[in-house]
């Protein structure tokens, strides 16, 4: 996907201007530019944004559809970002961000790019028990 439609579709999808550039690592007035073009109006919202998502979204770099973390891992090679609460994965946080809600057990790529962390992409214990049920695959 290239960065004109990742950014539209991100903005189809209600994200703000500062979101979106962090995301797609472009400048916000970028985004702007591309919401005029498409005549969708600029929602300006109070932000709820945590420190540990802000932090997320600078600890990533785009690779095609997928994110891959930029920041620290740990031992055992799992995306890592300390903040002043405690360490979380990025796998939680991204898992955060997308469905707004805690997750529920581990949160690992649904995606076949092992490490992406991008928030369309991570699983919960639940949804992949929802799959395996919908679907007859074996639930990990």
């Amino acid at each position: 996907m290239n960065i004109r439609a990742a950014i539209e579709e991100l903005l189809t999808a209600g994200y703000g201007n500062k979101a979106i550039a962090r995301q797609v690592h472009v400048r916000h007035q970028r985004v702007a530019e591309i919401r005029a073009e498409l005549g969708i109006p600029n929602v300006v919202r109070p932000t709820t944004a945590t420190y540990s998502e802000d932090a997320f979204w600078r600890r990533t770099q785009p690779v095609g559809d997928h994110l891959t973390w930029t920041g620290h891992f740990n031992s055992t090679g799992v995306p890592c970002l300390r903040t002043t609460d405690g360490m979380h994965t990025a796998y939680r946080i991204a898992f955060r961000i997308r469905w707004g809600r805690e997750p529920v057990g581990t949160v690992r790529p649904g995606c076949d790019m092992e490490r992406c962390v991008h928030p369309r992409h991570v699983e919960d214990a639940q949804m992949r028990r929802q799959y395996a049920a919908i679907f007859g695959e074996v639930a990990a």
